[in-house]
């Protein structure tokens, strides 16, 4: 067992990092300098590169997925570029060029990344954040420019970036981030699809789909709730029913889009909202209702109509709570006119919707990592043997995998490898088989992968083993090649179900 195996996610990657250390010796140089990167990524948290248009609100869900507000928000020199956060002993800013030199930054008196970093931001490649932040202990969050936005340069420091990183060996075969977590508004436009395609493409070398990228709608509070039908009204049942249309038009190239208010989540979780603001909160519920119920209807009234409470103090109100985020504030108020400042905090950042976001990240990304970052790291390696040009070194380094892919604790690297080949329509699948095998990425719960939540264990047990059937007497007869090898790969996915759950009657 290597030495870094200590370090790794778990089991699957450890096997990974042993692949690699026992190919080194016996492939070329820049193979082998390759193979070290692979090594360096796969002892590193799991990379989640957070992307969308501009004006998506990206940067802001990051402040709150991190819980402090450090990436700007505004429009500027450092929205210009990708910036990795990570974890770090000392909070400090790192400015690395496109020839490798780094100049070290202090984090601007707001606690923000400074706006102008001092430096021509042509010659920037990407910046680093390091952070003392338990979050970031297994999480690194890759923040990019938005796109159809900016400008050239900084979509090409993204894609090389996600594409290749900083060693010029292995740029073309090691990515940066293993998975995407993709912003959208109320549309998904077909450019949309495209850049979502693109990013996660880029991860891992491979086509991504439910395995490593999830959506979510952002700025879910902005939508119009009388334009969705069977919403009755209430803008967050719109929001969830918007979203569950958007995660059809997305699929499979994600696992799930969750509705999401950015501006409301990052006011409360990194200490945006205070005790004084709940003060001013106090003070418009006990408006009297004509006055209450004016200042409400738009955004403009609410900073320039006369009352009790001072424009001032209303416009900093809207700027870290927007009217939703208000109107939830005093539902709340007149529920319990006596909350504390810190549950009200709590109240708002429920309405917001961040908790199920970093429900699906742990879902999908953090319980995963160990599979996706070993998936992620034999995309590369495949790769890197295929750019080689050497065919006796592409073969050593095929039938290493095929051994490590042989043994019975690497299924789940198998169950990764199928959904990747369904989801980017390599292996192509009726649209019901389709949607079924997409389910195994969708949640590590076997009931959901079941599509059973809430049943009881016997009917799992029993649709489990049903289904195992089925599926091995699919891969035998009736599918094609390509079919059959996925097809065994869902039949053992689902047979190791039936035996998890046959232990819980």
């Amino acid at each position: 067992m290597t030495t870094q195996a200590q370090q790794l996610a778990g089991p699957l990657s450890a096997a990974v990092a042993d692949l690699c250390a026992g190919l080194r010796p016996q492939v070329s140089p820049a193979t082998a300098a390759g193979f070290g990167e692979v090594l360096r990524r796969l002892s590193a948290p799991l990379q989640v590169a957070v992307a969308g248009r501009i004006k998506s609100g990206k940067s802001t869900l990051v402040n709150a997925l991190i819980g402090r507000r450090v990436a700007p928000t505004d429009v500027g020199e450092c929205t210009r570029l990708v910036t990795r956060f990570q974890y770090g002993t000392v909070d400090r800013v790192e400015v690395v060029f496109t020839d490798g030199r780094k100049q070290v930054l202090p984090f601007g008196p707001d606690g923000e990344i400074p706006r102008d970093l001092g430096v021509d931001v042509e010659r920037v490649s990407h910046v680093e954040a390091y952070l003392t932040n338990a979050v970031l202990r297994d999480l690194t969050v890759i923040d990019t420019p938005g796109l159809g936005s900016l400008d050239a340069a900084s979509v090409a420091r993204t894609e090389a970036l996600l594409g290749g990183g900083l060693d010029p060996v292995s740029r073309n075969a090691v990515a940066g981030a293993e998975a995407v977590l993709y912003v959208v508004t109320q549309g998904v436009r077909a450019d949309d699809q495209q850049a979502l395609a693109a990013f996660t493409a880029a991860t891992a070398s491979r086509e991504a789909g439910p395995v490593n990228a999830i959506a979510v709608l952002n700025k879910a509070d902005t939508i119009a709730a009388e334009t969705v039908a069977g919403s009755g009204g209430d803008t967050w049942r719109a929001a969830v029913l918007l979203a569950e249309r958007q995660a059809l038009s997305l699929k499979p190239r994600v696992a799930d889009v969750l509705p999401v208010i950015g501006l409301v989540a990052e006011s409360t979780e990194t200490g945006g909202f205070t005790s004084a603001d709940a003060d001013a909160l106090r003070r418009l519920a006990a408006l009297d209702a004509a006055t209450r119920e004016t200042v409400l209807i738009s955004a403009d009234l609410f900073t320039t109509w006369e009352c009790d409470v001072p424009a001032g103090v209303r416009a900093r109100l809207l700027e870290k709570l927007d009217l939703y985020g208000v109107r939830k504030a005093l539902e709340a108020l007149d529920a319990e006119p006596g909350i504390t400042a810190g549950a009200l905090r709590r109240k708002l950042l429920d309405a917001s919707g961040l908790e199920g976001v970093r429900a699906k990240l742990n879902a999908v990304f953090r319980s995963r990592a160990d599979g996706i970052k070993a998936a992620a790291a034999l995309a590369s390696v495949t790769a890197l043997a295929a750019a080689s040009g050497d065919p006796n070194e592409r073969q050593r380094v095929h039938n290493a995998i095929e051994v490590l892919l042989a043994k019975p604790e690497a299924h789940q690297l198998r169950l990764l490898e199928a959904l990747t080949l369904v989801s980017s329509g390599a292996v192509a699948m009726p649209d019901d088989l389709l949607e079924e095998v997409l389910r195994f990425g969708s949640s590590p719960d076997p009931a959901e992968q079941l599509g059973l939540p809430g049943r009881p264990v016997p009917v799992l047990v029993a649709h489990a083993l049903e289904r195992a059937g089925w599926w091995r007497s699919f891969a035998s007869f009736g599918a094609t090649p390509a079919q059959s090898r996925v097809a065994h790969v869902v039949h053992r996915a689902y047979f190791l179900i039936w035996q998890q759950l046959r232990g819980r009657r």
